[in-house]
């Protein structure tokens, strides 16, 4: 199999990172290369730019902004926006309502929606999980009952990511409580988040962040229109979704930034009167991590090498070892920087200057030691969910196990 890139696909890796680094600002990447927070306008900012570009939905069809790229484009595309530490497009406009709706929603869903999802107009949240219904998905109770030509909605909805800057929100919802299967009485809406009855609470997350929410629904008014696709196959759409949220998911990009910004910083901190990029143990462990991350780039060439020869049939099951050792090489990136800055990493505290619906981190955490040491242990404890969301560690083995090993 033929790991190397053409020298069309050369060409097309030196396109994308001149645009990356000359037309994204640089106070943005500098900012998500340090761990920093980026703000909500800094993402739209972004995502505007890109979407000027053609280049913030490349994945979607033609006619709605995408680009008829090959896998090997792709991967290049989002390889180069990681490591040159580019806010990535808004994934619950990108990667998941947007294609929903390009594939099932009516010609004027389409008209109404597909254009300021893309240039992020509309500001998405995700509606699926609920207490008691994160893992078992199906076992949501969140009801829309129809009323006339509309629904009405009650329930509720928890981890909602961004929540607070959401203008619409995409909901499962069940429809018909009596369906032999869970799984059938489901239905795809899609709601303001003006509307009245709708109620967000924050929550705020053990890195002290205001991250994600509670979504309460209260005797809401959807109209009719606003049902995606058919009614009950909710089911379906959710796993088309959810399917395309895993695109990227290893984030190599990321963690090539990561591993650059690690390096940068141990020429810094100093051990024992030298930088700590000369401790024999850091640099051991810094290798290690810069060997796995290279064993699992070349796992994701291989996976794009059969996208490439194989457009049609099943995911490669090779992209669940992606999402497994991309977890943990993320998770590691952060437990070195913590151990690097040392006792600096924990004086952050809440900012009392924060307002109702700001994120925590808006403004820069307090901090004894450097800067850069400031967003250490927030980033650390935030990232302990990427071996959960888009399909756990353990879910992710299961695959492995039965679609690899055979068991």
């Amino acid at each position: 199999m033929d790991l190397g890139f053409t020298a069309d696909e050369r060409r097309f890796r030196e396109e994308m990172r001149r645009f990356f680094t000359n037309e994204i600002p640089a106070d943005i990447r500098a900012a998500a290369a340090k761990g920093e927070h980026v703000s909500k306008q800094q993402l739209v900012t972004t995502q505007r730019i890109m979407n000027q570009a053609g280049l913030a939905v490349p994945d979607w069809p033609v006619a709605w902004g995408g680009r008829d790229w090959t896998p090997v484009q792709f991967h290049i595309w989002l390889d180069e926006m990681q490591t040159a530490s580019v806010p990535a497009p808004l994934s619950f406009n990108a990667s998941m309502v947007g294609p929903v709706i390009a594939q099932f929603g009516s010609d004027a869903q389409k008209q109404r929606f597909l254009a300021p999802t893309a240039n992020l107009d509309i500001w998405w949240c995700q509606g699926f999980s609920e207490p008691g219904a994160g893992s078992d998905l199906a076992s949501l109770r969140t009801i829309a009952r129809r009323d006339g030509e509309d629904w009405i909605v009650d329930g509720q909805k928890t981890w909602t990511t961004l929540a607070q800057y959401a203008d619409w929100i995409f909901c499962l919802c069940r429809t018909d409580p009596g369906a032999a299967k869970r799984q059938l009485g489901i239905s795809f809406l899609v709601i303001d988040m003006r509307t009245p009855g709708v109620t967000v609470r924050p929550i705020q997350t053990i890195d002290g962040g205001h991250e994600v929410n509670e979504v309460w629904f209260d005797n809401v008014r959807v109209p009719g229109e606003n049902l995606i696709g058919e009614e009950n196959r909710g089911w379906d759409y959710a796993k088309f979704l959810l399917g395309r949220e895993r695109v990227g998911i290893a984030r190599i990009g990321v963690s090539k930034a990561r591993l650059r910004r690690l390096r940068e910083l141990a020429a810094l901190e100093r051990y024992e009167g030298a930088p700590m990029i000369e401790n024999r143990g850091f640099r051991e462990r810094l290798t290690a991590l810069e060997i796995d991350l290279r064993a699992l780039e070349m796992t994701q060439l291989r996976v794009v090498a059969n996208q490439r020869h194989q457009e049609a049939g099943k995911p490669d099951p090779a992209s669940s070892i992606l999402k497994l050792k991309g977890s943990e090489i993320q998770q590691a990136t952060t437990e070195l920087l913590l151990d690097l800055v040392g006792p600096y990493a924990m004086p952050y505290r809440h900012d009392p200057s924060c307002q109702d619906g700001e994120v925590e981190g808006d403004n820069d955490p307090m901090s004894i030691g450097p800067d850069y040491a400031a967003e250490a242990a927030p980033t650390y404890f935030n990232w302990r969910k990427i071996s959960i969301y888009g399909g756990s560690s353990e879910i992710q083995r299961n695959i492995v196990a039965k679609a690899i090993l055979g068991f």
